[in-house]
């Protein structure tokens, strides 16, 4: 007996292939891969509104020109949106002051090359889908989306010169295609990660999905200590907390269906702790 239940919560018009979110102060941020803008929906009020990242921003931007945002997160009153890295289009990190609204902009190249050669990666292997910012220091994850790469976080102190290491994660497999990291959050003491099988070795294209888990992680080992099957044939990308409860929590989802339709459907999954 399964203890979660993912159902099909609401559907947002004016959104593309959603690839992060996050929930709070009663409000739903969204990121999308092929979008230079944030997106908040107020749940409520059935209400998008958008923000520009850049000056002239842009949906449904071609693959080859995308800024990929794939990661956001928290930190204190800041929001957090990171670039995947894959390309060096795909280099730039965003942060939103939830109280003054004021957005700054910054180019990672110089610490994704890092990350590069800490975790012996060529230029098209880098590929960050999440980010978790607690306790001094950033977590990225890295997904394995081409050969002789690999799943990982790589563990960056707010003092580089403390040392940034990466360490490599084994992930489950599903028919045989080992699951790579597309989110995580960190909740207490425990990361819930997403991670889904793609029928590709490309950091590029997109290939078969085949399937999307949830893992829940000890953080500060990394160890996995549960994997659940959320779905067979779905891509999920993004995870956030949106209620808990003395028995679960009820996280909030989001799918990249690969399409360009302005729409993206949000799922609620509840989770027994």
């Amino acid at each position: 007996m399964e203890n979660f239940k993912l159902t099909n919560l609401f559907t947002i018009k004016g959104i593309a292939a959603p690839s992060g979110l996050l929930y709070t102060q009663n409000v739903l941020f969204l990121i999308s891969d092929s979008s230079n803008f944030l997106y908040q929906y107020d749940i409520d009020k059935k209400l998008l509104l958008k923000f520009p990242l850049i000056k002239e921003a842009k949906e449904n931007i071609e693959k080859a020109e995308k800024p990929d945002l794939e990661s956001i997160t928290q930190h204190g009153n800041q929001l957090i949106m990171l670039g995947s890295g894959s390309t060096k289009k795909r280099n730039s990190m965003f942060t939103l002051d939830l109280g003054s609204d004021a957005l700054q902009s910054q180019d990672l190249s110089a610490l994704y090359q890092k990350l590069k050669d800490v975790g012996s990666f060529t230029d098209d292997q880098l590929n960050i889908e999440g980010a978790i910012y607690a306790h001094q220091t950033m977590l990225l994850f890295q997904r394995k989306k081409k050969k002789n790469s690999q799943n990982g976080i790589f563990i960056i102190p707010n003092h580089q010169e403390d040392g940034i290491r990466f360490v490599p994660i084994s992930l489950p497999t599903l028919d045989n295609v080992e699951t790579t990291f597309t989110d995580a959050i960190l909740v207490g003491d425990k990361i819930y990660f997403l991670a889904c099988a793609e029928n590709t070795t490309s950091t590029y294209e997109d290939g078969e999905v085949l399937g999307t888990i949830l893992g829940v992680m000890h953080a500060p080992t990394f160890e996995i200590i549960e994997v659940h099957l959320l779905s067979e044939h779905q891509k999920f990308e993004g995870i956030t907390l949106y209620q808990e409860t003395e028995s679960e929590f009820t996280f909030l989802l989001c799918e990249d269906n690969d399409t360009e339709d302005l729409e993206a459907t949000i799922y609620k999954l509840n989770f027994k702790k």
